[in-house]
């Protein structure tokens, strides 16, 4: 090979042909390259063919020098041996970018606030892209399903590495399926999203790049989940093997000699036990141990990979084995460093994002900051947009909760309806979201498809105050001694002592529907907490009124129905029937015995996932789930108001969000790992 320089422009000779060298092409500027199969983005030999020319690869100076800031991680081959052989070519927003600089981000805590940092360095099988409609290969190069949605085949890209430079190969993702997510010493019970029709999956490696997922029932959805959420299905085989005993006869004696009770325990302390990305890494656990693990932390596909944790945040440096370019042939991500400052308080957190602080911000921005926001906007030079969210505050009644009188209660659907129609939503849409919000019920799908009936939108959410006095006199929820305030049927008090979290729901709306519901006579006191606080009340089943902001794409339930079934969501967000799912988990040996409704809600949820979307069968399966949800107002929904999405002015080749919603994984579907700051 031998290069060329004509008129200016870089050729290169391959046996004879001479090609130029890729032209550096923008969303802004295609320079009359066309469109690939996929929006933004080409394959390496799409790309090569679509412009004419041969690529060649460049890296980040400072490549070097990161990686020596990974433990375990050796002296770093050639870039072309890093490389995918065909890397994804990432096509820039606005301008191909800069390499450095350190992205400084917010959380709340460990676990808490995490998620809008954690999808900037996000990667999954596939992805949405930004029109949040289209799926598109990510970490694949391709999939395809069978014609009756029961078998998905993913091919992966030869040449792909881990971040600390071993193979990545589809016995990854038959280890992840196989050894963690069904193995109930690693994580208790299978994930809905794991399973088809209620039963395992079938995962095998046909060859290092093809991987089969067989399923006993349809479930078109599981490629949206593999898109859209946090949940990344494959793990480092070789990181885990020698400690996992089910694939090593000595993995507990490997893990006794690090100081470990046994081998599921060290797996354990870099995997968690949940599919969570972000608990404790065993740089804030091990201790003295940490010295005698493998690593600091387990090798990563994402675009950085954790170097440095404490309790006040943790560090990141770019993961020298990223599978991505740009269209110049530039090894991304950009971003050398990011660095992840944990602030529990929401006023310490919102005069470092008015002081400029911060590089980006989404979670936990309440639309209240927006004002006081945007008025410091040139000043802390910065840039707020508020966008729609998809989620909405919801609250719910502990239909299980420990104390029989309340639970009699709080389980009585009139009772339920009451504590609806006392909420005035027009007076929180004001107060809360400025006029912009629109007040609905919780109905499930959000944003609403068009063949659900838009009248479920309101059921039971229209302000009546007189209305709901009378429906808690039907309730047995009278004023037995004259004080104002009504008393349980049995006549014991009833005081609602509400706790919340700010990370999700602002404090004025906790406050006025407290105020709401006292004023027909339930007393309801207010507490704030924070989430971890809360989450760990909600799952001790001791809270009576819950609440954080939920709401699903219909795509999404296609592939992930925990919303539809007890205890109707994950860890992270508001649940109620804690033993109601208890019951089901143990066949109803323990538990507290559901209601026939429930059962009803997951047959016709059965039937939406394994149903061909758009098909007449999964158009009547939505709306009577919608028609159960929404029916039984086993939650209350507020109102659906836009949240401020906050970026440095110094960060470059941020669009505009379409939305700032968890729902399609935050910031995951605008590519960040093209982000970069100048100074």
């Amino acid at each position: 090979m031998k290069k060329l320089l004509l008129s200016g422009v870089a050729f290169v000779a391959f046996g004879g042909t001479a090609w130029a060298s890729c032209p550096s092409v923008t969303v802004a500027d295609m320079q009359g390259i066309g469109s690939g199969a996929f929006p933004q983005q080409f394959d390496l030999a799409e790309f090569e063919a679509s412009g004419g020319c041969s690529m060649t690869f460049a890296e980040n100076p400072s490549i070097g020098d990161l990686n020596g800031m990974i433990r375990g991680n050796g002296n770093l081959p050639a870039l072309a041996e890093r490389l995918p052989a065909e890397p994804l070519v990432v096509v820039p927003y606005d301008a191909i970018g800069q390499y450095g600089g350190v992205l400084d981000a917010l959380s709340n805590a460990t676990e808490s606030g995490t998620s809008d940092f954690l999808s900037v360095r996000h990667v999954n099988l596939f992805r949405y892209s930004d029109d949040l409609q289209t799926l598109v290969p990510n970490v694949a190069k391709s999939w395809e399903w069978n014609d009756d949605f029961t078998q998905l085949t993913v091919h992966l890209r030869k040449g792909h590495k881990w971040s600390d430079g071993a193979p990545f190969t589809s016995a990854d993702v038959v280890f992840w399926y196989d050894n963690l997510m069904m193995d109930s010493n690693v994580i208790a019970e299978p994930k809905d999203y794991a399973l088809a029709g209620g039963k395992p999956m079938k995962v095998e490696a046909i060859d290092e790049t093809t991987v089969r997922f067989s399923l006993e029932a349809p479930k078109p959805g599981l490629t949206e989940t593999f898109s859209f959420t946090y949940v990344q299905p494959y793990q480092p085989k070789h990181f885990f093997e020698k400690f996992h005993p089910a694939l090593n006869a000595d993995a507990n004696a490997n893990a006794q000699a690090l100081g470990y009770e046994n081998g599921y325990e060290l797996i354990k302390a870099y995997y968690g036990n949940s599919d969570w990305m972000d608990t404790p890494s065993p740089m804030l656990t091990a201790g003295d141990k940490l010295a005698d693990l493998p690593a600091a932390t387990m090798p990563t596909l994402e675009s950085h990979i954790l170097v440095k944790e404490s309790t006040e945040g943790r560090h990141y440096v770019a993961n020298p084995y990223f599978f991505q370019v740009d269209t110049a042939g530039n090894q991304l991500p950009y971003i050398s460093e990011m660095d992840e400052t944990y602030v529990p308080d929401e006023e310490v957190r919102l005069l470092k994002l008015i002081n400029g602080e911060v590089d980006y911000k989404s979670q936990g921005v309440n639309l209240t900051s927006a004002p006081v926001l945007l008025e410091n906007q040139e000043k802390g030079n910065y840039t707020v947009e508020v966008q729609p969210s998809i989620a909405a505050p919801t609250i719910a009644f502990n239909v299980t909760a420990e104390d029989l009188d309340r639970r009699a209660v709080f389980n009585d659907v009139t009772f339920r309806q009451a504590m609806s129609v006392a909420i005035d939503r027009g007076q929180l849409n004001e107060v809360v979201a400025f006029g912009l919000g629109t007040p609905l019920q919780y109905i499930g799908f959000s944003p609403r498809p068009d063949y659900i009936d838009e009248s479920w939108t309101w059921h039971e959410a229209e302000y009546d105050p007189e209305r709901a006095k009378t429906l808690l006199d039907q309730a047995g929820v009278v004023d037995k001694d004259g004080d104002g305030m009504r008393e349980l049927p049995s006549g014991a008090p009833l005081v609602l002592d509400w706790q919340f979290s700010t990370q999700e729901v602002p404090a004025q709306l906790a406050e006025l529907v407290a105020q709401n519901w006292t004023d027909v006579g339930v007393k309801t006191t207010i507490k704030e907490v924070t989430s971890d606080e809360y989450r760990s009340a909600q799952s001790a089943n001791t809270l009576d009124v819950l609440m954080w902001a939920k709401g699903q794409p219909a795509g999404s339930i296609l592939g992930d129905g925990e919303i539809w079934v007890p205890p109707f969501d994950g860890y992270f967000d508001v649940r109620t029937g804690m033993l109601w799912a208890e019951y089901i988990s143990s066949n109803g040996e323990n538990g507290v015995e559901p209601p026939a409704w429930v059962g009803d809600l997951k047959s016709h949820l059965d039937t939406y996932q394994s149903s061909a979307p758009g098909s007449d069968a999964s158009i009547a399966a939505a709306q009577k789930m919608v028609e159960i949800m929404a029916g039984q107002t086993l939650f209350i929904g507020t109102i659906n108001a836009p949240s401020p999405v906050y970026h440095s002015n110094n960060l470059n080749n941020v669009p505009t969000f379409k939305t700032s919603s968890y729902e399609f994984y935050r910031t995951y579907p605008y590519r960040p790992a093209q982000w970069w700051l100048s100074e």
